[in-house]
């Protein structure tokens, strides 16, 4: 069976090695152009990229998906599949090629959280449990028929970066066990249920500020589902600061009494409490905007924050 699998970030290697591993022939692996990445704007390849190179895989980087040229090059290849994960939306003129289909893996129980980051909505939202499905390509983004699905318990502490990569490792067995359904003609895809269907939309830098009115399970559930990318983040003075975990506590009865939503209600060498709109949390990972990433107690070395301070 011939495959075009498409893909492009982390998410999508254990999918494509899975499928090496199991002697798939893969006619061509699709993924983003090049681009200047990362700190120092070097030029660089996609994590799919880099591993079509390694195993010796033809390899297409389209910047338009409904470009002639590229539509007619995937027609000559005549693949039986394509598989996409993590990767752009297709247009109908690429994914009704192959007579066997396209699907894609998508990190959420569909119908629920539908769009570009269900793994960061599902956390934000205090879900106890997500998964991954397969489910055949439609013109209309994340609705086609679904075909395997698996489900994950969410850890209370587990931040997006983890589940991550949790969901990559259990979207490559369901992609495998896909592949092997659709060859023996027994994928048996079913609808979605439309009306419950959820959104999950992509999330930008304005959307990451942290809002210490809210409660402090939700707090804790907004930091953890932006960690480690696109990372929440919150004003004290005039710095910005990346807040990558925390911890739930309990203020006592008398910093309740005097407490803001957002106050330093304790700081010390080694742990920094702030108030919420109910609770309190204290930060355990934390980024002062343009250094490294640091535990708390490393940051308070050279970083002051004094009772009564107001985060914003």
């Amino acid at each position: 069976m011939r495959i075009v699998f498409m893909g492009t970030p982390e998410f999508a290697l254990p999918s494509l090695r899975i499928l090496i591993d199991d002697r798939y022939e893969i006619s061509a692996v699709v993924t983003a152009p090049d681009k200047p990445r990362g700190r120092g704007r070097q030029v660089s390849y996609t994590p799919v990229k880099e591993l079509a190179l390694e195993e010796k895989l033809p390899i297409l980087q389209p910047d338009h998906l409904k470009d002639p040229q590229f539509v007619s090059q995937i027609q000559t290849l005549k693949p039986d599949l394509i598989i996409v994960v993590a990767f752009r939306i297709l247009p109908p003129e690429i994914f009704t090629i192959p007579k066997l289909g396209s699907f894609n893996l998508h990190a959420s129980l569909l119908p629920k959280y539908r769009g570009a980051a269900p793994i960061n909505w599902a956390i934000i939202n205090g879900e106890q449990e997500t998964g991954v499905t397969t489910f055949f390509l439609q013109e209309k983004v994340d609705t086609g028929n679904a075909i395997l699905q698996a489900r994950l318990h969410i850890n209370p502490d587990e931040s997006a970066g983890e589940l991550h990569d949790r969901l990559a490792e259990v979207g490559a067995e369901i992609v495998l066990q896909t592949v092997r359904l659709i060859e023996l003609g027994k994928s048996n895809p079913k609808p979605q249920v439309n009306s419950l269907a959820t959104p999950a939309p992509k999330i930008f830098k304005d959307d990451c500020k942290i809002d210490w009115s809210l409660p402090s399970q939700r707090v804790h559930n907004f930091v953890r589902g932006l960690s480690p990318v696109p990372c929440a983040w919150t004003k004290h003075k005039k710095s910005t600061l990346k807040i990558y975990r925390t911890d739930i506590l309990t203020p006592e009865p008398h910093a309740r009494s005097v407490s803001k939503p957002g106050m330093v209600l304790a700081v010390d060498k080694q742990s920094l409490s702030l108030a919420t709109g109910e609770g309190a949390v204290a930060i355990r990972e934390i980024q002062l905007e343009g250094r490294k990433r640091m535990g708390i107690e490393e940051f308070l070395r050279g970083y002051e924050f004094h009772v009564g301070d107001m985060l914003e």
